[in-house]
């Protein structure tokens, strides 16, 4: 029996790990998973060897403080790889956790081969990174074409697989009349997957929404939890006093109050391609301690944080990072946008247009696991 390890690093590489591992299972019934890996992984039959949590670390100033845990957690990581003996380390995205991971496993054992899913933001920094890859990644799955370039150069194995987070999916419907009040129009919160995100931000938007809730009387705000920080985001809201909130932790329930919604903000990062995909108005906000903010701004090329303006370099979904990133000034944007139909459209046109450029023309898990598939046969 062939076996697959998966290696993920926090709460969205977990959901795009079983995106890939789901399909392969349907082709594939004689294979045998252990992983890092969280709640949808888990759905899938698939135990992690220790909780998700225990390497869900953000920003430098987080790593230094715990880099002796890090360290001692890639260790027993590695040493439960070895020990499993797969054929194939697929690692998915944390790059500065599943690489360094995926590095000291091909060097103790070159015939396990490793498959890595989201290439590193090299584009973005630390381009050089890439003659690294080329002495310990057999195979690299890239979610956007233009990322090619950076790996024929250094003739990496590639694959352009397209993001998951962009392909249409067959959802089954679920009655929102209990959870939804018909007189409340929707919108989305989406405060991060990582408690230390989720942490800084949370405060922020609750204070935003009571902002909000001084102003207007008919919007329902629904943030989009997953079920390891549905709790956390839950008891923070009761302290608050708020009876306009909802917290959702359903994928199925969260794609949907997504498609009804009129407007979403979003923490920076991969959810906002999803989205723009649900053809929802946004704006971006993000913030981190101080130490860490210098540094990103040190060490980062390109100016902007999402992934549509910088394709498109340009502003075209409103960012407010670090000292914009505040409820009076996420407040003004809202309101702005709200009371702008036409702005919203043209929002609407202009992602839309960036995504069916950008867009793979098949499902990102079919070739994703038929990368996978190849690599188990030879």
């Amino acid at each position: 029996m062939k076996k697959i390890f998966i290696l993920t690093g926090e709460p969205s590489g977990d959901k795009l790990a079983s995106t890939v591992i789901s399909k392969l299972k349907q082709n594939n019934s004689d294979i045998e998973y252990s992983c890092v890996g969280g709640a949808y992984l888990n759905s899938l039959g698939i135990k992690s060897i220790y909780d998700l949590k225990e390497i869900t670390y953000i920003g430098f100033t987080s790593v230094l403080l715990n880099i002796f845990k890090i360290k001692k957690k890639i260790n027993e990581t590695v040493n439960k790889i070895i020990e499993f003996k797969p054929d194939i380390l697929f690692s998915v995205d944390s790059p500065d956790f599943t690489l360094r991971v995926a590095e000291k496993v091909k060097k103790i054992d070159p015939n396990i081969k490793t498959i890595h899913y989201v290439a590193p933001q090299v584009w973005v920094w630390r381009e050089g990174r890439v003659k690294k890859f080329k002495k310990f990644l057999d195979h690299i799955l890239l979610l956007f074409n233009f990322e090619k370039k950076y790996f024929d150069k250094e003739n990496i194995n590639n694959t352009f697989v397209g993001h998951p987070l962009l392909e249409k999916s067959i959802k089954s419907k679920t009655d929102l009349s209990n959870l939804i009040p018909k007189d409340k129009k929707i919108i989305s919160i989406f405060a991060g997957s990582r408690s230390s995100e989720t942490s800084i931000l949370l405060p922020i938007l609750i204070d935003f929404i009571k902002l909000m809730t001084d102003k207007f009387n008919d919007y329902l705000f629904v943030f989009h939890a997953t079920e390891e920080n549905k709790n956390y985001i839950n008891d923070n809201i009761k302290l608050s006093n708020l009876d306009n909130i909802q917290v959702i932790s359903d994928e199925n329930v969260k794609s949907q109050i997504l498609s009804n919604s009129v407007f979403a903000v979003s923490k920076s990062g991969t959810v906002s391609l999803e989205i723009c995909n649900a053809k929802i108005p946004s704006i971006i906000i993000y913030k981190m301690n101080f130490l860490n903010f210098m540094i990103v701004k040190f060490l980062v090329k390109v100016q902007y944080a999402n992934i549509i303006n910088i394709i498109n370099n340009k502003e075209v979904i409103p960012e407010l990072i670090q000292n914009e990133c505040n409820s009076k000034k996420i407040f003004k944007s809202v309101v702005y946008f709200l009371k702008n139909p036409a702005l919203m459209d043209k929002q609407i046109n202009d992602f839309t247009n960036t995504l069916d450029e950008i867009r793979s023309k098949t499902s990102s898990a079919d070739e994703a696991s038929s990368v996978l598939s190849s690599y188990l046969i030879s």
